[in-house]
């Protein structure tokens, strides 16, 4: 387990396996997460981080068990998992020449009646959230105009839009430049104070995700092979042997600084 944090935990995970093709992905994984906690999945590549949160997510079959909010996910109906949960997926899927309000409206699905349309006050939650990410002038423009940051706003907008409490982030900054992956990772963790948001995310970048997270999961084959705090997680040895390099890793003021060293 990652450790308990204290009161209800958000997110309960135990015992999750992932089977992807026949081929065992998710071998057994155990972690919880606090509300307003925010948990970062780090591993390499082929580790099962994506597949895991996914799972997570609701969008993949599993074994084990997950909760969120002290409910079976797989017992969630669709709208309701959609209320609590969001996902912001590391490529997401978008409509060919869908313009920024139309993306973002589409994370009030869950609230729309069945054969209904869009009430007035979900056209101003969708308003709000659009001001508050700094993308009302950005409203009328096509996605596929936007720059990658600005787009990675869009996606959070939308989650943001469904109302869930629980945010799932999948890579946010893979495709991004380093200016534009602290202006993401700052406004998440923003929201995350505003809103009383709790985050699952995975990511790749040792440094930057130690700097953010409170707690981290690191997988490998599958399975935790550490857990607790960064500065516990992000060792030179915890490195070395699950992910195969060589690294120096300096005392930060946010977090440990993980610094490939060349081999000689």
């Amino acid at each position: 387990m990652t450790g308990d944090p204290p009161g209800e935990r958000a997110i309960a995970v135990a015992g999750l396996k992932v089977w992807l093709e026949k081929t065992l992905i998710v071998d057994g994984v155990d972690l919880d997460v606090g509300p307003g906690e925010w948990v970062t999945i780090i591993g390499p590549n082929g580790a099962g981080k994506s597949t895991a949160l996914r799972a997570i997510g609701g969008l993949l079959p599993f074994q084990g068990l997950v909760e969120l909010n002290g409910v079976a996910v797989d017992k969630l109906q669709r709208r309701e998992r959609a209320k609590t949960v969001a996902i912001v997926a590391q490529s997401p899927v978008v409509p060919p020449a869908m313009r920024v309000f139309d993306y973002v409206l589409l994370g009030r699905t869950p609230y729309v009646p069945p054969l209904g349309r869009e009430s007035g006050a979900d056209l101003a939650v969708v308003d709000d959230v659009l001001g508050e990410l700094d993308l009302r002038r950005f409203a009328g423009r096509r996605l596929d105009t936007l720059s990658g940051g600005e787009r990675q706003r869009v996606f959070l907008a939308r989650a943001l839009a469904q109302g869930a409490r629980i945010l799932l982030l999948d890579e946010p900054t893979s495709a991004l430049d380093i200016g534009h992956q602290q202006e993401v990772l700052e406004l998440v963790d923003r929201l995350r104070a505003e809103r009383g948001l709790t985050v699952l995310a995975t990511m790749h970048d040792l440094t930057t995700a130690g700097e953010y997270a409170d707690r981290m999961v690191l997988l490998a084959g599958g399975t935790v092979v550490a857990a607790g705090p960064p500065r516990e997680v992000l060792t030179e040895a915890n490195l070395a042997k699950h992910y195969r390099v060589r690294v120096r890793v300096i005392e930060g003021d946010h977090g440990p600084l993980v610094v490939p060293v060349r081999a000689t």
